[in-house]
């Protein structure tokens, strides 16, 4: 049986084409979208070849979906079931995963899966290996579109905080508040950070800090990010510093802004160029106790119903990150297109079925 799917042809070209329905290992589940959402990641692996050239691979890692076939040692899932996919679907019984680094299960970052080396979740149906432990039950309370967002945007931006080690009373700077940069906000309000500031210069992503628990704002745009943080700060810089976006010279800010004996958590993903340059002398001529963390998210179901139960709760809402939001598989290229324009009015689209 063939579908239809929206694919990379080639470094800088997209498309639709036909592939045929993947097929269902014992372990495993074939899914078909109820909601996506096209990443940042999609276009840094298109336009920007971050990962090298891919040819008719369908794009897409954000997904909540409907099960449509499961495989025949398959225990907690059935046919008909919706479920949120998370966009790292490790392999749990490699010997990464038992080091406690599942998402580089296989190799470097090869938990990520989807519109990496597999077609992704931007077609009419897509596999799922190892279903038990990778996919969680969405709860019927939860919105599709709002749940989509639990696939990478929030344990993506959770990760920054886990990173950055934040705890009760820390200082925290959050580069970037796209919709990651905007959930680590929020990670980090619910650690318990204290002065918050997030940098970033759009209206409505700075509207969506203040109500994830930013207490300052710093908009690049008014002079240097660091020169803003050591003035809040009486020079004394921050705790702890996100990075969730910016380029690899933002790493020279972050060493620049974060007080010895810091955290800076990475989970930028960084789609160009050769090397990341660190300040010596702010970085203490390498010994001033300035640790650097950078991480691919966590996958799997645990964390899944874990992050679900916080919007089940009350504690999380996704909605606001939600800008623009289309109906129908057929705009699958159009809302792709928006996060590679990102016009100043975008945080995040979603596409729902």
């Amino acid at each position: 049986m063939k579908m239809k799917g929206f694919a990379m042809l080639g470094i800088g070209k997209t498309g639709w084409i036909e592939k045929d329905v993947p097929a269902c290992g014992p372990l495993d589940a074939i899914v078909k979208p109820l909601a996506v959402s096209p990443c940042t990641s999609d276009i840094h692996t298109v336009w920007e070849g971050a990962i090298g050239e891919r040819t008719d691979m369908i794009l897409g890692h954000e997904a909540v979906g409907e099960i449509v076939e499961v495989g025949k040692l398959v225990k907690d899932l059935k046919v008909g079931d919706r479920v949120i996919v998370p966009a790292i679907t490790p392999d749990w019984g490699s010997l990464e995963a038992q080091a406690g680094y599942s998402m580089h299960s296989g190799g470097m970052l090869a938990g990520w899966k989807f519109s990496n080396f597999k077609d992704g979740v931007f077609g009419e149906y897509f596999h799922v290996n190892e279903a038990d432990a990778n996919l969680a039950i969405l709860p019927d309370s939860l919105d599709p579109a709002a749940a989509v967002m639990l696939s990478d945007m929030v344990p993506t931006g959770f990760h920054g905080v886990e990173l950055a080690d934040v705890q009760f009373g820390d200082s925290v700077c959050v580069i970037g508040i796209g919709p990651v940069g905007l959930m680590s906000v929020a990670g980090a309000a619910l650690r318990g950070a204290s002065h918050l500031y997030a940098v970033g210069s759009r209206p409505n992503c700075v509207q969506a800090a203040k109500e994830y628990g930013a207490t300052d704002v710093i908009n690049y745009k008014d002079g240097d990010i660091v020169e803003q943080i050591m003035e809040k700060t009486r020079g004394k810089g921050v705790d702890r510093v996100i990075v969730a976006g910016g380029d690899n010279d933002t790493f020279i800010q972050a060493v620049q802004m974060v007080k010895p004996g810091g955290v800076i958590g990475n989970v930028n993903y960084l789609g160009s160029g050769d090397y990341v340059r660190i300040p010596r002398v702010e970085w203490g001529c390498g010994m001033g106790h300035k640790t650097i963390a950078g991480g691919l998210m966590p996958g799997g179901r645990r964390r899944m119903e874990k992050l679900a139960s916080l919007m089940e709760t009350g504690r999380l809402d996704t909605s606001k990150l939600l800008t623009h939001r289309f109906q129908g598989f057929e705009h699958l290229e159009e809302a792709l297109l928006l996060m590679k324009d990102k016009p100043r009015d975008l945080i995040k689209p979603v596409v729902v079925m």
